[in-house]
């Protein structure tokens, strides 16, 4: 099948591209607007501080710096651990963080943690990431032999959620309606084994063609 003849067949069964989009993408903002709740989510930065920063600060080297970057991973992945999230949860009186979204992003040019927490509730997202900055700060220096990992910026409860995505989710249901429609179409066309030209009576009969019978329109016999 050629591009034209989908285009062609695209216009004959226009109303298909038309529905199964709108439907498809309707039916998504429906269930999003109506049935999805909000999810917020709350940051809280940690910087990481070695012995050596005070001891030396006016010699500190290329391979300091890149050992205090190291440093910063190391507790990155120590923030997600499940001694730092049990004592989270044990601290606030809670058994477990199940349900909440634990997101720790550490950068490779600079000593700053960022410890991100989702949830449905705004003020205890907030509540957690706090605790679990003091948890993480409070096992890295007893594991680590840390001088500290100081809170830059502490959590704050988030005014607008931060998901989900509802836009971005009915734009896909859009596109995979659209999809959807064309798939439809052609395979339509491909099970139908109507003659619908004379090119294609000629190849199914291997005769030509002498002559053609235009269609009359009338109101009587």
């Amino acid at each position: 099948m050629t591009l034209l003849e989908l285009l062609h067949l695209l216009r004959k069964k226009w109303f298909l591209v038309v529905l199964f989009p709108l439907v498809f993408a309707g039916a998504t903002a429906a269930y999003s607007w109506g049935f999805m709740s909000n999810d917020y989510t709350s940051n809280v930065s940690l910087y990481v501080l070695t012995k050596t920063d005070s001891q030396n600060s006016s010699n500190i080297t290329s391979s300091d710096v890149t050992a205090s970057q190291q440093l910063a991973n190391d507790i990155a992945v120590l923030a997600k651990s499940n001694r730092v999230i049990d004592a989270t949860a044990h601290s606030l009186g809670m058994t477990t963080l199940k349900g909440y979204n634990v997101k720790v992003d550490s950068a490779t040019t600079n000593r700053v943690i960022t410890l991100s927490v989702t949830g449905k509730k705004p003020e205890a997202v907030a509540q957690i990431a706090d605790e679990l900055g003091k948890q993480t700060s409070d096992t890295a220096v007893e594991v680590m032999d840390l001088k500290a990992v100081n809170v830059i910026e502490s959590a704050q409860v988030p005014a607008a959620p931060s998901g989900p995505n509802r836009v971005m989710y009915t734009a896909v249901a859009f596109l995979a309606g659209l999809f959807f429609a064309v798939a439809l179409i052609v395979l339509l066309d491909l099970i139908d084994t109507t003659v619908k030209n004379p090119e294609e009576a000629e190849e199914l009969l291997g005769l030509p063609v002498l002559g053609r019978m235009p269609s009359l329109k009338g109101k009587g016999n």
